[in-house]
C-alpha cells in the first residue's frame, strides 16, 4: 500500500539516470497516488481501482488497455496473482518481478529476494533495486525515497501552524498514534505511558497522525494521558488529506510511533524517526537508514526468546500476546536518546 508504494518509487531514481529520456509509468492503487505526486522521474501515474477491475473479466480488460501502451520493460514490485497477471498481459518483451510459484509461468526474469541486509538501507530497498539486475543497471547503490512537497503546500503547513497558535520554536513532534491495522498498533495504555514520557523530557508539542473516522480511538488514548501531556497535545491539528499531513510532518522536529506508511514518509521527507515495531513485521525489512535520525524498537530486539522457533504465521496469531510483553519501558530506554538529540 501507501509504504509500498513509496519504497518502490527508488526504482524511477535508478531507472531515469540509466534511460533519462524513457517513459516511466507507476501503476498504484488510486490512494497511494498523493505519495508519488511531483516526483520528476516518473512520466505516468497509471490508477488502479479495484472496484472498476474486478474478477478476472476485469483484469483481463484492464490488461488489454495496458498492452496498447506497448511497454518494452514491465517491473512487478508487487508480484500478487493479479499484478502478475497484468504484467503478463501488457505483452512486453521483459517481464520482472519477485520469485513465487505463480510468477515463474508469468513472467521472464524473477528474482528471489534475499534475508539479511546489506547495508543500512534495509531490506525493503535492497531487494527492490534487485529488480532491475536484470537489466545490467551497474550502480544500484541504496536510494532512499523522496516526498516532493511543493512551496504552496509547506507555505500552508507554516501557516496553518502558526494560525494554531503553535510555538515554533519548540520541538513539534508528529505522533503515529495508531498502526495500519489493530494487530500493529502499541496498545493504548503503553501508548500513553510513551506520551506522558516526552511530555516529561520536552518542552514540545504533540501532534497527532490519523484521519476523523479514528478519532474516537485516538480520544481514548489522550483520556489516559497524564495532565503535562494532555496540556502539551494538539489533536485538533490533523492533516484533512494525505498531503497536508505530509506538509504538516515536513515542519515538524521529529515523527514517533507505530511503524508503517507514516515512519517512510517522514524518512522520505528527511525528518528524524522513531518507531515502534509491532511484532510481527521483520524489522530487518522495514528498518531502513538506523543511525542518528532514525531509531526503531522491536520486541525481538529484548526478548528474542518469544520469537525462538516460531513461524510467522504462529507470530501474527499471537501479536495481542506478545505485544503486552513489550512493555514501555523497553521503549523509553531508547527513546531518551532519541529525544535528548531530536
Amino acid at each position: 500500500m501507501i509504504g509500498d508504494v513509496l519504497m518502490s518509487s527508488i526504482l524511477f531514481e535508478a531507472l531515469r539516470k540509466e534511460y533519462p529520456t524513457a517513459q516511466l509509468d507507476y501503476l498504484i492503487y488510486k490512494h497511494t497516488t498523493p505519495v508519488v505526486e511531483n516526483n520528476p522521474d516518473i512520466s505516468n501515474i497509471i490508477n488502479f481501482e479495484p472496484e472498476k477491475h474486478q474478477g478476472f473479466a476485469g483484469l483481463l480488460k484492464f490488461g488489454n488497455r495496458l498492452k496498447k501502451t506497448d511497454y518494452d520493460i514491465v517491473i512487478d514490485a508487487y508480484s500478487k496473482p493479479y499484478s502478475a497477471l497484468l504484467a503478463y498481459a501488457t505483452g512486453a518483451k521483459i517481464r520482472i518481478g519477485i520469485e513465487k510459484w505463480y510468477t515463474k509461468p508469468l513472467l521472464l526474469h524473477v528474482i528471489k529476494y534475499d534475508s539479511r541486509p546489506q547495508s543500512s538501507a534495509g531490506l525493503a530497498i535492497e531487494n527492490r533495486l534487485k529488480l532491475l539486475h536484470p537489466l545490467g543497471i551497474k550502480d544500484l547503490s541504496p536510494i532512499k525515497p523522496k516526498v516532493y512537497l511543493t512551496t504552496e503546500e509547506i507555505n500552508w503547513a507554516q501557516n496553518y501552524l502558526s494560525t494554531q497558535k503553535v510555538d515554533t520554536t519548540r520541538p513539534i513532534y508528529m505522533i503515529s498514534i495508531l498502526g495500519s491495522s489493530y494487530n500493529k498498533t502499541y496498545p493504548e495504555n503503553y501508548m500513553a505511558e510513551v506520551l506522558n514520557f516526552i511530555a516529561s523530557e520536552k518542552d514540545c508539542t504533540l501532534l497527532y497522525n490519523y484521519i476523523p473516522s479514528q478519532k474516537a480511538q485516538v480520544d481514548s488514548v489522550i483520556d489516559l494521558l497524564s495532565e503535562k501531556a494532555k496540556e502539551v497535545s494538539r489533536p485538533d491539528i490533523f492533516g484533512k488529506s494525505l498531503r497536508e499531513f505530509l506538509a504538516l510532518c515536513s515542519q515538524c522536529t521529529a515523527l514517533i510511533g507505530n511503524e508503517g506508511g507514516a515512519i517512510n514518509m517522514a524518512k522520505a521527507l528527511d525528518i528524524p524517526t522513531f518507531a515502534i515495531f509491532s511484532p510481527q513485521v521483520t524489522k530487518a525489512a522495514w528498518s531502513s537508514f538506523e543511525g542518528d535520525r532514525n531509531y526503531s524498537v522491536h520486541l525481538r530486539d529484548f526478548r528474542p526468546k518469544l520469537f525462538a522457533g516460531k513461524a510467522s504465521k504462529t507470530i501474527n496469531k499471537e501479536s495481542s500476546i506478545l505485544y503486552k510483553e513489550f512493555k514501555p519501558d523497553f521503549v523509553l530506554s531508547k527513546l531518551k536518546v532519541f529525544i535528548k538529540f531530536n
